[in-house]
């Protein structure tokens, strides 16, 4: 492991992430791929978070646009395309993934996503997660072409659990995520965040949501049962942590937004034992 890539390493453990103990069962060149990946993600996606103009924002997003083009040029330029630039070669990471995570990315940056109509939260599932698994399964080592449907519903899946737990964080930046036809079927038509927050309508919609998110764990674990046990650890690892975090969810029942609701971290270790060893 080269110094650039132990840094990357020890920025993914230093985030907190469960992403890190499950990645951790690769081999070390597809672990160090899968750390490069994260890193990349984390970049951009903290561009989109930060407190910046928007057109400073749009310009950091363009010049990685940029930086991806020179990564598969052969000519990276910064710490993490350039640890990228071996595992994109050897496991034939796709540039077009690379992009849609950016372009998920700047939904964030451009626009305050507050209800989107359904397609609109497809897409950027997809941009934002869904494309991150696109990669994530070539770095993983999985060669069936149904790895892709692993990464299609896996992906909506722990994308629709973030936004299912993070209602209240997202709202104190003027994000709502919460699909516009859910919102409606149950009544609730304001566009006042904190109407719709405090809404008792409310925990249906999110009860309607998270039934998605089952849907697609489920799917996503039918595709896993058809690839190689070995390359889909990491991710049958991650659909249980995040599975288990999205049934505490359905059993709080959405009564109280600024409660924090996590999977301990012995259930964590359970789970990881569980579905990567045995």
């Amino acid at each position: 492991m080269t110094s650039g890539t132990q840094e990357i390493a020890d920025k993914v453990k230093a985030s907190g992430t469960s992403f890190y103990s499950a990645m951790r069962l690769l081999p070390e060149a597809r672990r160090e791929a899968m750390f490069a990946i994260y890193a990349f993600c984390r970049e951009v996606d903290d561009i989109a978070d930060e407190e910046a103009p928007q057109p400073d924002k749009q310009l950091r997003l363009a010049a990685w646009r940029t930086e991806i083009d020179r990564l598969y040029d052969g000519q990276p330029g910064r710490p993490i395309s350039l640890a990228l630039l071996t595992p994109m070669r050897d496991f034939k990471l796709r540039r077009e993934d690379f992009l849609a995570v950016i372009d998920g990315m700047e939904m964030d940056a451009t626009d305050t996503i507050q209800a989107p109509d359904m397609a609109t939260l497809e897409l950027y599932c997809d941009r934002v997660a869904s494309a991150v698994g696109r990669l994530s399964v070539r770095a993983f080592g999985a060669t069936e072409a149904i790895a892709d449907e692993v990464a299609y519903h896996l992906g909506r899946a722990l994308q629709l659990t973030n936004i299912l737990r993070d209602i209240d964080e997202d709202a104190g930046r003027g994000r709502l995520y919460l699909p516009r036809e859910l919102l409606k079927k149950h009544g609730i038509d304001s566009e006042d965040l904190e109407v719709i927050r405090r809404h008792p309508q409310l925990r249906l919609v999110c009860r309607d949501l998270a039934a998605i998110a089952k849907d697609h764990f489920a799917k996503a674990e039918a595709a896993m049962r058809q690839c190689a046990k070995g390359p889909m650890r990491p991710a049958r690892i991650m659909g249980a942590v995040y599975g288990a975090l999205l049934d505490r969810l359905i059993d709080w029942d959405w009564q109280d937004l600024t409660t924090e609701i996590k999977v301990p971290k012995w259930r964590k270790i359970w789970l990881a034992i569980r579905y990567g060893f045995l």
